[in-house]
């Protein structure tokens, strides 16, 4: 049988029944393979590529974060476990696909780091990464050293392993759980600047404990030399390949991406020749560099080498976890227990504590930031590694080393990452959570919205390019831009990455659309909302274009914005709302849909669960649901004339009779019932009016009664 030899594997004296351990070994009894053949090195990489892919897929299925699965995988699959998958039948090229790998996904985490948010959290970022390092390395050392009982030296080199968190898990697990996105950059850029410097951090420490030379000017200078050294390659060489990509015309976009990989590879085995470890350092730079030089095709990039580090992620992670053994796990006793738990709750706390004190965030941010700090691929990779190192030179503490790690990364990945989502929904900063509204375009019906959402307590943002419906905007008190929503640098500043909506409302339905799958590619925000005027109905299908994906249709199908603009301008609209209730929701619905029909009413906002969300015609209204809409309410010449001295008074939300007092039906509605169903019951409805109370009214102002010419962005 393939892996099989002699005694029954640690694992399954504990979990498999004698009986299934015998048939399995009786039915793979015919596939014994000599070790030392090609066939079986390329079998166990298959089996590895097998066994992670199939955990990447069920971990999405489950909604989990993948290195759970890895792990138990790469476990079971062990010497421990079913004993088919030997790492060690790979020789040094374990090695070598451990130090490609790392140097790859290292790269990846760079290139997909926003910049642009990275100056809102810069100073903390910047804590984490030199002060926050020295706090966990310090606390983790002592830790080690009085609750694990290592030597001093062994117990700083594993507080040197797990400084790192790792973009392998953070990364995963945040677009999972969605939080607040300050706190999803922090995290993310944490964990992307800090394994080098981590790894670097090791590989001193390393050298401190082989050579016996323990001169902190060597120690300190030999870090921030292997630092220098890449992080020049990488800057210098990230520009090179940035320069080539655009200059060239001739390369197909899937042959980018590979010069693009074999570029990224050279500099690291560069980096690394001239000094050992300064190739990690190379690969990020050169990532970070790529990414803010806006290449030609970045898109695709970024998602070619998405799917190769979520291989080689998948592959590294079963490899590693197969040569771990159970038995050293076990063997460590209580100490190293307790050593991860202070590392968890102690270390990790003082860490963000210190490093975040001066930062704007709220204590439920610095609080998830505690909680949020995983151990990755780079942790177990670099151990792995020492611990082969420290046997070959005869120094004893390697394989101790080596499973406190995984200890650790087990510890913090299964307690952080399955707790992630409900921690976060417990302190209440996931995205959804999100309020305010950018909105792209100004107009009087966009200029009316944004008052609404700031009447509500909710920041709102204009940005038009044209400059004169901008300095509308301002005069009524309303933030705006004079520049492009296209531009991802003017949507920072409008503060999209902490608003919960963005909404496409320009004159211009197609604009719209592109407005909208910009923000989504840039931003992601929790709500994205474009509105499709009757003009552009026949450039662009409204409902399968709108409604694909994330990007919803705002207000009607097709909203005749020209219309409502001059109803605004002329005074002829009234601003409602309504609530509805549980005893006479379907006729509510039913009213409000008869009146939408015939164009007097359109919904603009839907209040729920205190939150503030673009209303459209398809919503699924509820009960407790408060409906703010508009009411098309025309005035004769007259009657325009003798209000003319009130034209400068500001809409407020009133509860309009038209719409609050339901007419006898001549059908019992339901909830799925259109309003020209006409069953022959018919009965008797007492209109009421709503009881809850009427909210605070908006104040008036001057501007939205000013005629203006409605202009095209």
């Amino acid at each position: 049988m393939v892996g099989i030899n002699g005694d029954r594997p640690y694992l399954t004296r504990i979990w498999v029944p004698w009986q299934l351990y015998h048939f399995l070994e009786t039915m793979l009894d015919g596939l014994t393979i000599a070790s030392d053949t090609p066939l079986a090195t390329t079998l166990q990489f298959v089996i590895a590529v097998i066994a992670g892919i199939s955990a990447q897929v069920l971990a999405d299925f489950c909604k989990v974060p993948s290195i759970v699965f890895l792990l138990a995988f790469g476990i079971l699959l062990g010497a421990d476990g079913a004993d088919v998958l030997q790492p060690q039948q790979l020789g040094s090229g374990l090695e070598v696909i451990v130090t490609l790998s790392v140097a790859l996904i290292l790269f990846e985490g760079g290139l997909n780091l926003e910049l642009r948010n990275l100056k809102q959290v810069s100073g903390s970022l910047r804590n984490l990464v030199t002060i926050g390092t020295l706090i966990t390395l310090v606390g983790g050392g002592m830790a080690a050293h009085w609750l694990g009982e290592f030597p001093w030296a062994i117990a700083f080199l594993y507080a040197a392993l797990v400084v790192v968190t790792g973009p392998t898990v953070i990364s995963p697990l945040l677009k999972q759980v969605q939080v607040d996105t300050r706190v999803a950059t922090l995290l993310e850029g944490e964990g992307v600047l800090i394994d080098p410097v981590g790894a670097i951090l090791a590989v001193v420490v390393l050298d401190v404990i082989l050579n016996g030379d323990a001169d902190p000017l060597l120690v300190v200078s030999g870090l921030f030399l292997r630092l220098s050294i890449g992080g020049g390659i990488g800057a210098l060489g990230g520009w090179v390949l940035s320069y080539f990509l655009k200059r060239t015309r001739f390369l197909s976009e899937d042959l980018k991406n590979l010069v693009v990989l074999a570029g990224v590879w050279g500099l690291f085995v560069l980096a690394q020749a001239i000094r050992d470890e300064a190739g990690l350092m190379s690969a990020v730079i050169a990532g970070l560099v790529l990414r803010s030089s806006s290449i030609p095709d970045e898109r695709l990039l970024r998602r070619f080498k998405g799917q190769l580090t979520i291989f080689a992620v998948s592959v590294l992670f079963v490899l590693l976890a197969a040569d771990l053994s159970l038995a050293s796990l076990f063997a460590l006793g209580q100490g190293a227990v307790f050593t991860v738990a202070v590392l968890m709750f102690v270390v990790r706390p003082i860490n963000v504590a210190v490093c975040t004190y001066n930062s704007d965030l709220n204590w439920r941010q610095k609080l998830f930031i505690c909680w949020v700090a995983p151990r990755g691929i780079v942790s177990a990779s670099v151990a792995s590694l020492f611990a082969i190192l420290l046997t070959d030179r005869g120094i004893s503490g390697g394989e101790a080393i080596k499973a406190l790690v995984f200890l650790t990364i087990i510890s913090t990945v299964f307690l952080q990452g399955l707790t992630a989502r409900w921690i976060a929904q417990l302190l209440g900063i996931t995205s959804d959570e999100a309020t305010g509204v950018v909105i792209a375009g100004s107009n009087p019906l966009s200029r009316l919205l944004a008052q609404v959402f700031i009447d509500k307590g909710e920041p709102a943002t204009l940005i038009d390019t044209d400059l004169q419906a901008c300095r509308k905007a301002e005069l009524e008190g309303l933030p705006a831009f004079a520049s492009t929503a296209l531009d991802a640098e003017v949507l920072t500043q409008a503060g999209m990455s902490q608003r919960g909506t963005f909404l496409a409302m320009t004159n211009n339905g197609e604009v719209n659309l592109v407005l909208a799958q910009k923000a989504v590619e840039e931003f992601n925000p929790p709500r994205v909302a474009v509105m499709v005027t009757k003009d552009s109905a026949g450039a662009i299908p409204a409902e399968s274009a709108v409604n694909a994906g994330k990007v919803k249709s705002a207000f009607l199908p097709l909203v005749p914005l020209k219309a409502w603009n001059r109803f605004i301008n002329d005074r002829e609209v009234r601003l409602g709302e309504t609530f509805f209730q549980t005893d006479k929701l379907p006729r509510q619905i039913a009213h409000v849909r008869i009146l939408i029909e015939d164009e007097k009413v359109m919904p603009l906002l839907l209040e729920r669960e205190e939150k503030l969300l673009i209303a459209s015609a398809s919503d699924e209204w509820r009960d407790g649901d408060r409906l703010i809409y508009l009411y098309h309410a025309p005035k004769t010449k007259l009657l325009k004339q003798l209000g003319g001295a009130n034209s400068q008074a500001r809409l407020i939300v009133e509860r309009i009779p038209e719409v609050e007092n339901l007419p006898d039906l001549d059908f019992e509605p339901t909830l799925d019932s259109k309003p020209d169903s006409k069953p022959d019951a018919k009965p008797d409805l007492k209109p009421e009016l709503p009881t809850k109370p009427k909210l605070e009214a908006i104040q008036p102002t001057d501007a939205i009664a000013q005629p203006e010419q409605v202009i095209e962005p």
